[in-house]
């Protein structure tokens, strides 16, 4: 499954839980609700939804929302 950038902005933000109006460029750093419960969900959305096994470390260095997009597989 591929997902559009727009499509993975509102899909990461489901999964964060969070009402920020996320854009690629937002950095992972000043959204609040960007924790460990998130990178979880996140880990396990690419996963289960995207068939992407990513490496812990790679979340953990990603500083953008951008960062995220390219780790599920998304080309901006």
């Amino acid at each position: 499954m591929k997902l559009t950038a727009e499509e993975f902005v509102k899909k990461l933000a489901e999964v964060m839980d969070t009402e920020l109006d996320l854009k690629l460029s937002t950095k992972l750093a000043d959204v609040e609700d960007w924790d460990s419960l998130s990178m979880v969900s996140f880990f396990s959305f690419c996963n289960s939804t995207l068939g992407k096994k990513l490496a812990p470390e790679e979340i953990k260095s990603a500083q953008t929302v951008e960062d995220l997009f390219k780790l599920a597989g998304g080309e901006s």
